[in-house]
């Protein structure tokens, strides 16, 4: 895999070259290449509650959904595949129409807590549920509701990681909690111990 050969065309490298970035990617070009998804990447998309998709629609414009889920949704099934179960929405079906005529995709991944974000080019394929039972077994959610109604898989053809220039960090509600878990704790402790002190003066 070699995210700079799919991403760089011939318009782009004549920008690189325009604004003197052309030899440290045509470095990359050349000689950065993987085999499929790392643990390293593998662990960060295990732990992202959603993620950006884009699809490209039959008059030629970009579509771009944003899908989420219990973290983990997006699954890995391999080092070079993912997939994740389409629930039901408001029934536009865009990226599933775009799905039926041009199947390549690309996915962007953002987690600003951690300020990292990955980008990802694959080619997508749609699969009804009902033959396809194993892999939705793989898939599914047991302790989150949705309504399934396809299966999207993803084969990935090439990833790279973005820099986190500009990322503004930000928590969801369940990071602030764990991360304000124990000072909650002292203080529920201090109010408990203030309010025996205020029975026990009461009391006298």
């Amino acid at each position: 895999m070699n995210y700079a050969q799919i991403a760089f065309t011939d318009a782009v490298k004549e920008f690189q070259e325009r604004y003197g970035s052309r030899a440290g990617y045509a470095r990359q070009q050349e000689f950065k290449y993987t085999d499929g998804f790392t643990e390293a990447e593998e662990d960060f998309i295990s732990q992202q509650d959603n993620f950006y998709l884009s699809t490209i629609s039959e008059s030629g414009y970009p579509y771009i959904q944003f899908r989420g889920g219990p973290k983990g949704f997006l699954k890995v099934l391999d080092h070079e595949t993912l997939g994740f179960i389409d629930f039901g929405g408001n029934k536009q079906y865009i990226s599933a129409g775009n799905l039926a005529t041009h199947n390549k995709v690309a996915l962007f991944l953002l987690d600003q807590a951690a300020k990292a974000r990955l980008k990802i080019f694959a080619e997508a394929s749609i699969l009804d549920i009902d033959n396809n039972a194993e892999l939705y077994d793989k898939l599914n959610l047991p302790d989150y509701k949705f309504k399934p109604e396809r299966i999207i898989l993803l084969k990935v053809t090439a990833y790279d990681w973005n820099c986190p220039q500009h990322i503004t960090p930000r928590y969801t509600l369940e990071e602030i909690q764990h991360e304000f878990a124990a000072q909650h704790e002292y203080i529920n402790k201090l109010r408990a111990e203030n309010h025996a002190l205020k029975a026990q003066l009461a009391s006298k």
